[in-house]
């Protein structure tokens, strides 16, 4: 459950859109770094009370270290400047039920000025869409898409496995002039655009922001278990059913790794396999890079073998592609590994999105 502590903003660190991190001392002098999100509890300054949900942070868990900034109770923040008595303003409720829940214009709402493009849209006309297990996949597919496509409109689907708020990641923030825009389905939320299902948003990015491609991936933060069935990244596999329905085209960015320390996840991941192998019933494209280490490559193609009876796997030429991966405006990272470190992860990720690429040439 929550773990509550109460301290006041010594000072602010650093902000990046959507989000404020800070240092906050508690009662017995202890500073913890702190995280807040102004869209929900206020712009916390230097001398301000806040209460704080430090659960995550005291047990090591998640990404980044943070304590949550859940309330500033002694200067609480104006109410939104659109009426919320009715639903003009949106009705989209998100993390529903929680203390912090947030009411939002859904992009195919009755009130949303995109309602009559989407009342009717329900194909995607064979939009390209990579998905991925790990959030840290984004900027690696986009540069694979920009080293063929410089121009292409990219849009990006934060799915709910992950951070809620967009606006956790600095990535997001990093790329934000590099994407046609980013659509927060499910529970997520704090994107360009809000959807309800993944459906709703994949038809978004094809009709509303008029994607040449889209990337689908869970925000910052996967949950594991360690076991086959434990782990957010399954919803990889009903990413694909939902393109595949809808129309478009599924491109299957494979996880793959000669660095991780954890035997599950060396080779093909076993969350690529899961999601590919057990819970996809529709036909993906999945993207192998050439170039990886022979032992490698015998090892994926092993992996892999049993799921090219359901899917096309393919390999990607990969010249040039370390280079468009070397020039990401935003830090290359997974896992604590950059791009040296976990070379294969990102270039199968770089590979999938010049693949999807491609497909918009055909």
């Amino acid at each position: 459950m929550v773990r509550w502590r109460a301290g006041v903003v010594v000072r602010e660190r650093r902000r990046w859109a959507g989000a404020v991190e800070l240092d906050v001392r508690l009662a017995d002098g202890a500073v913890l770094r702190a995280l807040a999100y102004p869209a929900l509890v206020g712009d916390p300054q230097a001398g301000d009370r806040v209460l704080l949900n430090a659960g995550a942070l005291l047990m090591g868990l998640g990404t980044g270290g943070y304590a949550l900034v859940v309330a500033l109770p002694d200067r609480l923040p104006p109410d939104p400047p659109q009426a919320l008595d009715s639903r003009d303003a949106g009705h989209l409720v998100k993390a529903r039920y929680t203390p912090l829940q947030p009411i939002l214009l859904g992009v195919d709402e009755e009130a949303s000025p995109h309602r009559e493009v989407l009342a009717g849209a329900d194909d995607l006309a064979g939009l390209p869409v990579v998905t991925a297990d790990l959030h840290s996949a984004l900027p690696a597919i986009l540069a694979g898409v920009r080293a063929d496509a410089s121009g292409a409109r990219v849009a990006y689907l934060l799915t709910d496995g992950g951070a809620l708020p967009a606006w956790f990641s600095r990535t997001l923030a990093g790329l934000r002039d590099e994407l046609a825009g980013t659509i927060s389905v499910g529970q997520a939320f704090g994107g360009d655009l809000e959807a309800s299902t993944l459906h709703s948003g994949l038809l978004a990015a094809r009709h509303v922001l008029d994607a040449d491609v889209a990337v689908v991936a869970q925000g910052p933060g996967n949950l594991g278990t360690g076991t086959r069935w434990g782990f957010s990244g399954v919803a990889v596999g009903e990413a694909v059913n939902a393109v595949a329905t809808l129309g478009g085209r599924p491109v299957g960015s494979l996880r793959i790794s000669a660095a991780d320390p954890r035997p599950r996840h060396r080779g093909v991941s076993h969350h690529s396999l899961t999601a590919y192998g057990r819970v996809a019933l529709a036909r993906a494209e999945l993207v192998v890079p050439d170039g990886l280490d022979p032992a490698l490559a015998a090892e994926v193609d092993a992996a892999l073998a049993p799921l090219a009876g359901r899917h096309r796997v393919l390999r990607v030429d990969t010249t040039g592609l370390d280079e468009a991966l070397r020039r990401s405006t935003v830090p290359l990272s997974t896992m604590g590994r950059g791009l040296d470190a976990d070379h294969a992860y990102f270039l199968a990720a770089a590979a999938a999105g010049r693949h999807a690429a491609g497909l918009t040439q055909e």
